[in-house]
């Protein structure tokens, strides 16, 4: 069997989550009645990555919990290694370099419900050869705008929807929301990058401009957990499109 590795960041507290997030790591939040991570593994499955570890930080007896008695994932190789609550991210990847098989494996944050075909991604990946593949995403503007059609203001609008921006004084540049999903070759994780306090500022700037590196858009369904709204989107009826969304990611990973 081929082993692919996905290494899920998983050790945050979770602070704007307010009462929530004191109560229950992000990752064990519920949508419609199943947790985030019930998601982001049976999806993963679906796409042919067999193997998972999560350095658990905050509340981490939570999720050691919640795998000890859940047999759903039996089948697959999860490996749930203590990290400690006040650690950065890259201090927790760092001290689970070693676990990772794979030559190449997925990066992602623990609390993002996501459906589209990553595993043509990860092939892309290792075909061409690539040191770093980012994954865009689609997501919502926390505040209202005001909409122009050739120089008028024809309305305001609020919860767009957006991928790129534009640069205030740079019109060349076209800048893409990352999902916090990337692809890596495990050999870029060496042992310098442990002390990084902002991992993603300092590890990826000079990882792009010294690396092969590629960028795709995810075609298919991304929604990050970060407030209290953002888990109501995704539970409330009244939000027809995403919760009509997770009831299909539910019955698909059920086939």
């Amino acid at each position: 069997m081929i082993i692919k590795t996905v290494l899920i960041l998983c050790g945050g507290k979770g602070t704007r989550l307010g009462a929530i997030g004191k109560k229950t790591p992000k990752t064990l939040i519920k949508v419609q009645g199943k947790p985030i991570i019930w998601y982001i593994i049976k999806i993963l499955i679906k796409n042919g990555f067999n193997h998972f570890i999560l350095p658990i930080g905050y509340k981490g007896v939570q999720i050691k919990k919640y795998f000890r008695n859940n047999k759903l994932f039996d089948n697959s190789k999860i490996e749930l290694i203590d990290t400690g609550n006040n650690t950065t991210i890259a201090k927790r990847i760092f001290k689970v370099k070693k676990n990772i098989i794979s030559n190449n494996f997925v990066l992602l944050n623990g609390d993002a419900i996501f459906d589209f075909n990553i595993k043509k991604t990860f092939d892309n990946h290792q075909n061409k050869n690539i040191d770093a593949t980012f994954i865009g995403c689609t997501t919502k503007l926390p505040f209202g705008i005001i909409a122009k059609r050739k120089n008028k203001i024809v309305d305001f609008i609020r919860d767009v929807q957006f991928n790129t921006v534009q640069k205030k004084f740079d019109k060349s540049f076209k800048g893409h929301v990352y999902s916090g999903i990337s692809i890596l070759k495990k050999k870029l994780l060496n042992k310098n990058f442990k002390n990084f306090k902002n991992f993603e500022m300092l590890f990826y700037p000079p990882l792009i401009k010294k690396n092969k590196t590629a960028f795709e858009e995810i075609n298919g369904f991304w929604h990050s957990i970060d407030n209290y709204k953002d888990v109501d989107d995704v539970n409330n009826k009244k939000n027809k499109v995403k919760y009509a969304y997770i009831k299909k990611i539910i019955n698909k990973v059920k086939k």
